[in-house]
């Protein structure tokens, strides 16, 4: 029997700390569940000394997820793990993962430790964690670039406290591939002890060869856990894509003998969900998961793809999950095939009223627009809270004109708080002119970073179109999302979103790793 390999998922952490993709609880908990279904081995959930928030989806999740490992990560402090021990308390099966650098330049310029401190400090978490936790993962930040003789002390010790997984990150993404793999084989065997734990490779993109290192390190290393998350969300250049590396190890089984036990039909739901969530877009031509992965423009491609289909295609369209782009719900559709739709989708809302107010917006919707595609359902949903008292701004109505040759017009009305406020201004179009009238009032000073607009289903105008705006104030970076089938309304829904971000008095830590 082929060897197993561990996915270990770190949209929710790791993919998290990509400017504006920081998401809420019940947005986590929702991901974190689609995670689930396609059979993620290790998922984790966030960093639960990073604030309180996190701490509460780690708490959800661990509670909510039954088949998937749920970990939390810690620095290798007391307090850190403490804290991810206590939010981990609920979960069926439980991994802390504790990390310190041991790079020079990480200890000296960042933790102004030397090596001995480095050492003992790695040694007594991974001791203070195995009393709290069976399942304890180690990570040297900056692995890659430190010094192998001092690593090796390192590795070695901390399997002897107890550690189950060591994980080797490159985490600047300055690996290549064959140098890579073959940094990770020679740690094995220089670690005397290093058959006690399974090994995992953690590699960022900056250099787009996330994947490859990754694969270089499980194949010619002989790690056996991926760290990945989907779309390759993370900070700057990304993290090394669940997505590629699964069928990449799949489609070519010949070559890397290992199997994994993704669903991986799940992985385009999976895929739509992140991207919807964060308002982060998945470009067309991305590899499995991007809108033109198994379109063929070329004649001769076509030709060939009509008379047998392996003549330009290594993956089936349907084996990743695209066969599920399917009409489920319309306007005759009655509320228990809503709420059904809701569970297969992995949305759990809080109490039936929440319920009931989805469903009355999902009819709204199916009013204006006949056809009702899943990922409709996921931004109404995940558009804005269900519970409009959870709210600082939300819309309450709007009126805008644009004429050819007449400058737009726009007259917005809102409540901030509990007072309602009306707006109106003029602007280069009718979007840039009802964000204007709102800014009149609520005077952020914010900056916007990204405009973007998406349809979020294809092949109609009846399409809603999703709006992601991108605001910075004071240091903070937030994503607002919103979807309407009228452009201009989802892109004031957008607007509010961040700007209800940024009126969030919750702290973020920045993760390391």
């Amino acid at each position: 029997m082929a060897d197993k390999l561990i996915i270990f998922d770190t949209t929710l952490r790791d993919g998290e700390q990509s400017p504006g993709a920081s998401m809420t609880r019940d947005e986590k908990l929702r991901i974190a569940r689609q995670l689930e279904r396609l059979r993620v081995d290790v998922i984790e959930a966030g960093f639960a000394a990073s604030s309180n928030g996190d701490f509460e989806a780690v708490k959800a999740i661990a509670e909510a997820i039954k088949e998937s490992t749920v970990c939390s990560l810690a620095r290798a402090n007391d307090r850190d793990i403490s804290r991810a021990a206590e939010a981990l308390k609920g979960a069926t099966r439980a991994r802390i993962h504790t990390f310190i650098a041991t790079s020079e330049l990480h200890m000296e310029k960042k933790l102004r430790m030397t090596r001995e401190q480095v050492l003992e400090q790695a040694k007594l978490s991974i001791r203070f964690a195995r009393n709290l936790c069976e399942d304890v993962e180690f990570s040297p930040e900056d692995g890659y670039r430190s010094d192998p003789d001092f690593l090796c002390r390192v590795l070695e010790a901390v399997i002897k406290e107890g550690a189950t997984t060591l994980n080797i990150p490159d985490t600047v993404g300055y690996a290549i591939p064959e140098l890579y793999g073959n940094f990770i084989r020679d740690l094995r065997e220089r670690v005397p002890n290093s058959d006690k734990a399974i090994w995992s490779v953690h590699c960022h993109n900056d250099l787009g060869m996330a994947v490859a290192n990754s694969l270089a390190g499980v194949k010619i290393g002989g790690a056996r856990q991926v760290e990945c998350t989907i779309n390759g969300l993370g900070e700057r250049a990304g993290n090394c894509s669940l997505e590629e590396v699964v069928m990449a190890v799949r489609t070519r089984r010949d070559h890397f003998g290992l199997e994994v036990g993704i669903d991986t039909t799940q992985i385009v739901p999976a895929s739509r969900l992140v991207s919807q969530t964060t308002g982060f877009i998945v470009q067309p031509n991305k590899a499995v998961v991007g809108a033109n992965a198994f379109a063929h423009a070329s004649g001769i491609h076509q030709d060939g793809v009509l008379k047998a289909r392996d003549t330009y295609e290594i993956m089936r369209a349907e084996d990743v999950g695209w066969s599920a782009n399917k009409i489920v719900l319309g306007k005759l559709s009655g509320r228990n095939a809503f709420k059904q739709r809701l569970q297969d989708l992995g949305i759990a809302l809080d109490s039936e009223t929440d319920v009931n107010a989805a469903f009355a917006r999902f009819k709204d919707l199916a009013d204006r627009k006949s056809d009702i595609f899943d990922e409709d359902i996921i931004a109404l949903v995940g558009d804005e809270s269900v519970t409009h008292e959870r709210e600082h701004f939300r819309l309450l109505s709007l009126a805008q004109r644009s004429e050819t040759g007449e400058r737009p017009h726009a007259q917005v009305a809102f409540a901030m708080g509990e007072a309602e406020h009306r707006a109106e201004s003029d602007g280069n179009g009718p979007v840039d002119a009802s964000l204007k009238a709102i800014e009149s009032k609520v005077q952020s000073g914010a900056e916007m970073l990204l405009y973007s607009v998406n349809a979020i289903t294809s092949g109609s105008t009846e399409s809603q179109g999703e709006v992601t705006v991108r605001l910075q104030h004071g240091g903070r970076v937030v994503n607002g999302v919103g979807a309407d089938p009228d452009i201009v309304v989802a892109s004031v829904k957008a607007y509010l979103a961040a700007l209800n971000k940024l009126h969030s008095k919750t702290e973020r830590v920045a993760a390391q790793g």
